[in-house]
């Protein structure tokens, strides 16, 4: 991938969010995409090649728009500043976790899992943990695991990585608040991240390093796939 080009195109849209500018640099985001889109065919195909469940989703299902809706924001900003790029079995919009892939200026990641669980689903799955805590465990205190998502509880979407966006302050109603793997009941959400620098992703390496990262989060992601897809 030439992250170059990318950053550059995007600096460029951050300093001059508007569509002035934008139509006069049209040809400039043409390429920024096309050069996006290659490498999202390239790390789709990757992910395929370990989780084959992703496989029916074109490209235009794992990308997302660049024009911002802006019509309940009062940020009025016509583009985004990032590309992004999200490979589901189910589809962007669904519950099924899956893996996203960032590009930001200083605020690229990669990321794994699922969010935005509603309260029933939330608590399947975690008497899901409770009822095989073992297999649990291995899936999130795993070395691989810990080496690219381990993060103190008070770990926030721009901390270096980590695991849950949103937790409870106490354990949730109607489980044991001695138990003593209490901290995994109080996720709300059941998301990986690691942020890397603009550099990973120049070249083709790359890609080796997304599978690591992406192949060390997918035991915890298919251990709640398998009780969400009973819900979709």
């Amino acid at each position: 991938m030439d992250i170059n080009l990318i950053m550059t195109f995007l600096r460029q849209v951050m300093a001059n969010n508007n569509r002035e500018w934008f139509h006069a640099h049209k040809a400039d985001y043409e390429a920024a995409r096309a050069e996006w889109e290659k490498a999202v065919v390239q790390a789709r195909d990757r992910i395929i090649g370990f989780d084959p469940s992703v496989a029916a989703q074109p490209l235009k299902d794992c990308t997302y728009r660049f024009y911002r809706d802006t019509r309940f924001s009062p940020d009025k900003s016509p583009y985004k500043n990032h590309f992004g790029a999200y490979m589901n079995a189910h589809g962007k919009k669904a519950l099924r976790g899956g893996y996203y892939i960032h590009l930001e200026p200083d605020g690229c990641l990669l990321a794994v899992g699922n969010y935005w669980l509603p309260t029933n689903i939330l608590t399947s799955c975690r008497n899901e943990m409770m009822a095989n805590e073992e297999e649990w465990l291995r899936c999130v205190e795993s070395k691989a695991f810990k080496k690219y998502y381990d993060a103190p509880d008070d770990a926030s979407w721009e901390s270096p990585q980590g695991f849950g966006l949103a937790k409870l302050k106490t354990c949730p109603s109607g489980f044991p608040r001695d138990y003593q793997y209490v901290r995994y009941l109080r996720l709300k959400d059941y998301c990986a991240w690691h942020r890397v620098d603009e550099q990973f992703f120049q070249g083709d390496e790359w890609l080796d390093q997304m599978e690591l990262i992406f192949k060390a989060a997918k035991p915890m992601m298919d251990f709640f796939n398998a009780v969400i897809d009973d819900y979709e």
